[in-house]
């Protein structure tokens, strides 16, 4: 449906040209305000709203070129028209460079006003439409989507709302599938530069040799295949925010330009000489060990530093206890809706299959898991044979035989507490959740890893006092 244009405002102190411009424009569908001078143009842009202004040159009182600066003041992106009876190449190249978008010379063909004006209406929808757009982004990205009850999430959304409104680089630390790209087009929705571009890179998508030139951009001729100039990323979300992903896998060579850029906003084209400059926020992410990767010469330290203003490093999914159950309800909420199955819901079995697994592919791997699910049960509950055995995923993050070696970001309580909450899920899982063998084979007793599981946020609602009973426990057990 074509967005509804507001009307035009022509101003001009001849009565018989604003009836003659009316019966023009009327005739075309459009709606038209007339002023009779540029004193009442001002007056009437000051209180309504239009896509256009079509004014003379010469007015009683202020004149057209005085009315021109004002509103280009005023209304910088308003276009304007100018028409005159007194026409000269001098005076045409004046109002352009006043800021009117085009000059008619009386007599003129209503063509010519015609194509001037369609060419507005077709401007102001286009910009109408990019804003719809942009909202639409904003809304994908708002902070109700970054969904958790846990004190991490409580205090990582805070963090967000703090942040946001700044213009600091951030860095996000964290698993694969996580949230960083939610947390990345929060921080931009919220931000002041919420409806400029937002621009988003993965960085270990593109091949090396043409990172650089969609980052900065190149000149025509640069290289085999550059035909003509193109311009970068960087170029595209001036004024607003572009987002790295996976910066952990850019090379060094280019990390090198990215930190010549993080200083001052400058950089050049790919074969181009002119030093050019933007304004635009950095927000940096990867799920790679960054200090290993520094220590490994593979990312630069002084890089590290400049992008880690501020930090975000959102937990994995095994560490939010009730969240997975929320994040569960969520998912299926949505993909019900669009599998057209309402009214589903998680059986408890099916519950305690979700809270006892450790999900090393995070919150991706969860909404998977319940879109299958869905698609899966015929019944009106969502039971545990519906969800993925695990079997696979479950042996992704054992602990080695051998202690972690301690990140240098983390301390050293959290890394103990990190190594002795593998070690506690790694025998709940070989022991299908039954307290007791659990505690036998850690060598404590019962009590004792139930303070360790509370203690290191590991839910205890899948768990099995003893053997697992008959029933849908026991079928949990199996899996």
């Amino acid at each position: 449906m074509s967005i509804p244009l507001p009307p035009i405002l022509v101003v001009d102190d001849e009565r018989n040209m604003r009836l003659s411009l009316e019966s023009i424009l009327t005739a075309e569908g459009y709606r038209m305000e007339g002023a009779a001078s540029a004193e009442q143009g001002l007056n009437c842009l000051s209180q309504g709203e239009f896509f256009m202004v079509i004014t003379d040159a010469r007015l009683t009182g202020m004149n057209g070129y005085d009315f021109l600066g004002k509103v280009k003041a005023q209304r910088p992106d308003l276009p304007i028209l100018m028409i005159t009876a007194y026409a000269t190449p001098k005076l045409a190249v004046e109002a352009i460079k006043a800021g009117a978008l085009d000059y008619l010379a009386k007599p003129f063909a209503p063509e010519e006003l015609l194509l001037a004006v369609a060419r507005c209406a077709e401007r102001y929808r286009l910009l109408r439409e990019n804003e719809t757009l942009r909202a639409r982004a904003t809304e994908a990205y708002s902070l109700a989507r970054i969904i958790g009850d846990s004190p991490r999430m409580v205090e990582l959304r805070q963090l967000v709302e703090t942040i946001a409104p700044t213009n600091a680089t951030v860095l996000i630390l964290g698993e694969s599938g996580t949230g960083k790209e939610l947390i990345a087009g929060a921080l931009h929705s919220l931000s002041r530069r919420r409806h400029a571009n937002y621009t988003r890179i993965n960085c270990a998508a593109i091949p090396e040799n043409l990172l650089e030139s969609e980052l900065f951009g190149h000149e025509k001729g640069a290289f085999t295949g550059a035909l003509k100039q193109k311009l970068g990323r960087v170029e595209e979300a001036d004024g607003g925010t572009i987002f790295l992903d996976e910066i952990g896998d850019m090379s060094r060579s280019l990390q090198a330009k990215l930190l010549r850029f993080l200083e001052d906003g400058t950089f050049t084209r790919v074969g181009g000489n002119e030093e050019l400059k933007v304004d635009v926020r950095i927000i940096a992410a990867t799920n790679r060990d960054i200090v290993e990767a520094i220590r490994q010469n593979q990312f630069r330290e002084d890089l590290f530093h400049r992008l880690n203003v501020v930090q975000f490093r959102p937990p994995p999914l095994r560490e939010r206890g009730e969240d997975i159950v929320l994040l569960a309800e969520h998912f299926l909420k949505n993909f019900s809706h669009s599998l057209n199955k309402p009214g589903c819901a998680f059986s408890p079995a099916a519950r305690q299959k979700l809270l006892a697994h450790h999900w090393p592919g995070n919150v991706r791997e969860l909404r998977n898991a319940i879109e299958r699910a869905v698609i899966l049960e015929t019944k009106e509950q969502i039971r545990p044979e519906s969800l993925p055995d695990f079997e696979v995923e479950a042996r992704l993050n054992r602990p080695n035989t051998e202690p972690p070696s301690v990140p240098g970001a983390q301390t050293l309580e959290d890394a103990m507490n990190q190594y002795e909450r593998e070690l506690i899920m790694a025998s709940l899982e070989r022991h299908h959740y039954n307290l007791t063998r659990a505690a036998e084979q850690l060598k404590i007793s019962r009590h004792s890893l139930r303070y360790r599981m509370n203690r290191l946020n590991i839910s205890s609602d899948a768990l099995l006092e003893d053997e697992p009973p008959p029933g849908p426990l026991k079928e949990l057990a199996r899996h």
